[in-house]
């Protein structure tokens, strides 16, 4: 019998959030905590050894699972990345769901494929949102949705609606980046509602999420100019413009706060209400210090980890891999445990 096994990167927002499900460009990167998920097929839908229903299976996995005929499969599903935190588990979870029952199949690692169907499966268990997330977790390293791009760095374009976005891959200089979680779940499609109905409402709020845009595009001139100064400042501009709009909290500020002394810039990272903030820094032991110090987790993370993954194998035999890419490293540096 095959067993397909597939991981993919949870990932983190630079620059762009919000903005983005309007057409704004985005900044994103991937980072080294995974999602997991081995797949064989079974007599009946199973998720972790329970039968699965539709009361009690995400409803990612459900679409996926339907879109690809609907064959029973048994899955186990594993990860690292903290739900509700910003940090895309929704969307890792996505797109090694589709990677591996596309190994299962017996096709070829399809990036492109397996970014646009989880992106589909997103939009059905959100109701909105942009293929930022899935996007990353399939490509893995630096992602730019509607970003100027040489030719050659265009991955693929994924269409919704009235609405058209290019992801395209940008080279990143050497970073490290903490993340501080708050512990606070949140979850996407209020925030993103939110933000939807206010700007809708508000010509200043629309105003706020052009500012952004304008914001997003001047970060991706400091990332390529290796200006680290400047993409702090920006990142730290880019959270102020987040707040207006409502989508911070008091915990993420705290953790803001107290890791800009230490850093070139910090901000909340993902959908906001809580989830994580993230620091650029040369300094990562004192932002670690500081986040923990103001109640949070912190991970230190550093760029250029590989997007999906899957292997195959028969029973018994060893696994054959699929998918290359960049490793990174991550550090969970909380001295409580």
């Amino acid at each position: 019998m095959i067993e397909a096994t597939a991981s993919a990167p949870s990932k983190f927002v630079i620059l762009g959030e919000h903005a983005v499900v309007y057409g704004e460009p985005s900044l994103t990167l991937a980072i080294d905590l995974r999602f997991r998920v081995r797949l064989r097929y079974s007599d009946a839908f199973r998720v972790n050894g329970q039968t699965a229903s539709n009361r009690n299976t995400s409803p990612h996995m459900r679409y996926l699972y339907d879109l690809h005929g609907g064959k029973p499969v048994s899955a186990y599903v594993e990860s690292d990345i903290p739900s509700g935190s910003g940090l895309g588990s929704s969307a890792a979870l996505s797109v090694a769901f589709a990677a591996a029952l596309q190994a299962l199949e017996g096709q070829p690692l399809d990036r492109a494929a397996v970014a646009k169907d989880a992106y589909e499966a997103e939009y059905y268990a959100q109701g909105r949102g942009s293929p930022m997330d899935t996007s990353t977790s399939a490509a893995g390293g630096g992602v730019a949705l509607n970003m100027p791009h040489r030719k050659e760095d265009l991955l693929w374009t994924i269409s919704k609606e009235d609405r058209t976005w290019e992801v395209s891959r940008f080279d990143t200089p050497p970073m490290t980046f903490v993340l501080g979680n708050t512990g606070i779940r949140a979850a996407t499609g209020p925030l993103v509602d939110k933000v939807r109905r206010y700007r809708e409402s508000n010509s200043f709020a629309a105003g706020i999420v052009d500012e952004i845009g304008d914001v997003t595009r001047d970060g991706l001139r400091a990332l390529r100019a290796g200006d680290l100064d400047e993409l702090g400042a920006l990142m730290t501009y880019d959270h102020k413009l987040l707040s207006i709009l409502g989508v911070s909290c008091p915990e993420l500020n705290s953790l803001v706060d107290a890791a800009l002394p230490y850093s070139y810039g910090a901000k909340l990272t993902g959908s906001g209400g809580g989830g994580c903030m993230v620091a650029l820094t040369d300094r990562p032991q004192q932002v670690a210090k500081a986040i923990l110090a103001h109640g949070g987790t912190p991970y230190i993370v550093h760029t250029g980890v590989p997007g999906v993954t899957v292997s195959t194998r028969e029973a018994g035999q060893k696994q054959r891999h699929r998918g290359r890419g960049h490793h990174g490293e991550k550090k969970n540096v909380d001295s409580r445990r």
